[in-house]
């Protein structure tokens, strides 16, 4: 089977039939006892995260012999996730051959056609009815292309501000982007997401008088959550602060 060439090449991935559909807020199984649909609940949960969790470590030592440097990155729809991951490749291009992208999204491959666009190699995820990428499908989305030459992955997580929190997918970084346009108590309403971060991004910082959001605030109820973050303030729109971000990613 031929490897698919590299230059603006997407590629849609998608869960097995029967594979990954679980609810890991609530499983909805009807039982005649409910203290013990309780306790199955919890325990399929715990399983699963500590299942996602040792793929997560195997895709890390993967990265890791391969020279691949992997890059999760997180936030609401509308946040600006897939404008910056465009601002950076295109800042990159000279190293495009280097770099994969994979986008994560419920439906659509619009993310990933957007990006494809900068002639990087894109993977599309379609989660169907899951809110977030988890280890397995990272590892089902890298094993249908050629990685000889990858050395940066940059990963788009779903737009959610909580349910990819739980699923490390074994990145190096973990990029956390909000906007202002978000309004003021996104972080202190979403703090799990922020406390395994190393790097946030506050993004359309050029709106934030007009949507009356204090972009310090901001910083500080991050740093209230995970004092060790790192905090980059862009606007995506403008080209303020990318330059800032790739050196902070060590690219």
């Amino acid at each position: 089977m031929p490897q698919p060439k590299r230059k603006g090449k997407r590629i849609i991935i998608t869960p097995d039939e029967g594979e990954h559909h679980h609810d890991h807020h609530g499983h909805h199984h009807h039982h005649d006892q409910p203290s013990s649909s309780t306790t199955v609940d919890i325990e399929l949960k715990e399983s699963f995260l500590e299942y996602n969790r040792r793929l997560a470590q195997e895709n890390r030592a993967f990265f890791d012999e391969r020279g691949i440097r992997a890059f999760n990155i997180l936030g609401s729809v509308g946040s600006g996730k897939t404008s910056l991951i465009e601002a950076i490749v295109e800042r990159l291009k000279d190293r495009r051959e280097e770099i994969l992208v994979i986008a994560g999204d419920v439906t659509t491959t619009i993310d990933a056609d957007r990006i494809g666009k900068h002639e990087v190699q894109t993977i599309q995820v379609n989660t169907g009815v899951e809110c977030h990428l988890d280890a397995k499908l990272i590892r089902k989305a890298l094993q249908s292309v050629d990685l000889d030459g990858i050395r940066i992955l940059i990963i788009e997580n779903v737009g959610n501000l909580i349910c990819p929190a739980d699923f490390p997918l074994g990145s190096h970084l973990r990029i956390v982007v909000v906007s202002v346009t978000e309004g003021p108590w996104m972080i202190q309403k979403h703090p799990i997401m922020f406390r395994d971060a190393e790097l946030l991004v506050i993004n359309k910082i050029d709106l934030a008088e007009v949507m009356d959001v204090d972009i310090d605030q901001l910083e500080r109820d991050a740093k209230q959550i995970n004092s060790s973050l790192k905090v980059i303030r862009t606007s995506v729109r403008k080209g303020l602060g990318i330059d800032d971000v790739i050196q902070q990613l060590g690219l």
